[in-house]
């Protein structure tokens, strides 16, 4: 399945691809020319259907164990003060996503939605800490039937210039659906519980919805 909100973005994107391959291969004599431009705008496009595509992931989370929302590698695993929606210290564990990652996202734990808020921002690069706080991102805030609370980010990153997520329009996460998608490089930050048994460490490559990061 495509992205509901990519999908434009796609068709404008294979619509050049094909346009261009069409140009080259009707008006541009040149086979040395022709064909390495044509096997790459291909390869865009594939690419870019490959990107926006919301894969079927088993769903491995729960009320108590906390998925990852989204694919990429553990770049940061710490002990932090997080002062926008918890309020207290927690460990603090992000997800890198290169730009070859699906970046479809997904609720890591069933909950409640008890807050959202969108930041518009810059765009540096997201690996950077200062990312965090500085370039456009969202945020959630999650309650489980048992009271415990988890907040996490979806921040743009250097080629990233749209964050979609569907927390505005929900008031209920369920583990292992979709909730979003940051388009291109980005990063995830997941606030979480002191006393969480966290199950992985920095360098690790995660899956969304398959990973577990921690126990609650």
């Amino acid at each position: 399945m495509i992205d509901r909100n990519s999908r434009g973005t796609l068709a404008l994107t294979v619509g050049f691809c094909l346009l261009l391959s069409l140009v080259f291969i009707l008006f541009v004599h040149l086979p040395w020319l022709t064909w390495p431009v044509v096997a790459m705008a291909v390869w865009a496009a594939v690419w870019q259907i490959a990107f926006f595509t919301v894969p079927k992931r088993k769903r491995m989370g729960s009320d108590k164990l906390v998925s990852s929302v989204a694919d990429g590698r553990v770049v940061i695993l710490e002990k932090v003060y997080e002062k926008e929606y918890l309020k207290e210290e927690c460990i603090q564990l992000s997800v890198y996503m290169n730009f070859f990652d699906v970046h479809a996202n997904f609720w890591p734990l069933d909950a409640e939605v008890d807050y959202y808020k969108y930041y518009p921002g810059k765009h540096i690069m997201a690996f950077y800490p200062k990312a965090a706080e500085e370039n456009e991102h969202s945020c959630v805030g999650l309650v489980t039937r048992h009271g415990r609370r988890v907040f996490f980010k979806q921040i743009a990153g250097g080629f990233a210039r749209r964050i979609v997520c569907y927390a505005r329009d929900s008031k209920t996460a369920v583990a292992g659906q979709q909730c979003g998608i940051i388009k291109f490089g980005s990063r995830i930050d997941m606030y979480l519980p002191l006393d969480a048994k966290i199950r992985v460490k920095i360098g690790d490559v995660v899956r969304a919805s398959e990973t577990i990061l921690a126990e609650l």
